[in-house]
């Protein structure tokens, strides 16, 4: 089995960086990406049941993991929603796909972004973690743009065991995570 290219990297460069850096006094203490989290809410689901299909498959195909349909938890009559209605899908990756996938966001689909600048910086939550907003799901290559019915967007959640976000910050960047350059 192949190790990924950005699980290497970790161990070798950002592991010994972040070290220095921060002085920690153990290896055990240098934050750590333990998931990625990727959510898509498809509001329009409440009126054709076959979107959430397709936002499984997208996001499967995306991922590389099987996508699993989220449910409403609560009726809400100004939205027709009803309780334990889908409207949405969500994955979770860990370990080498995890990798993989930050790989390819961070070199292939980000980039592709049109009039692309960085990343906001402002997406950390006061705990380490971070989520990032996408408007198009076109952006991955993986998806056709012929067989797109409705663009829609995710939100992608890098949850780190880093306990500040300068801390996360910082291990985001080392992964090369293209955030903004402040002037």
């Amino acid at each position: 089995m192949v190790t990924p290219r950005l699980k290497e990297k970790y161990l070798q460069e950002i592991v010994p960086g972040l070290r220095q850096k921060f002085q920690y006094k153990s290896v055990m203490q240098v934050p750590k990406v333990e998931k990625i989290c990727i959510n898509k809410g498809i509001g329009a689901a409440v009126a054709d049941k076959k979107l959430i299909e397709v936002g499984v498959e997208e996001l499967t195909t995306i991922s590389g993991q099987k996508a699993v349909s989220t449910k409403s938890k609560k009726d809400i009559s100004n939205f027709k929603l009803r309780n334990d209605q889908a409207i949405g899908a969500k994955v979770t990756l860990r370990g080498n796909r995890m990798y993989e996938f930050m790989d390819r966001l961070m070199n292939v689909a980000l980039p592709r972004v049109r009039d692309f600048k960085g990343v906001n910086d402002k997406g950390f939550d006061g705990r380490g973690n971070y989520t990032l907003g996408v408007k198009e799901q076109i952006i991955f290559p993986e998806i056709s743009i012929d067989k797109v019915t409705k663009i829609n967007g995710m939100d992608i959640t890098f949850v780190t065991t880093a306990s500040t976000d300068e801390e996360s910050y910082e291990l985001l960047k080392a992964f090369g995570m293209p955030f903004v350059t402040k002037n």
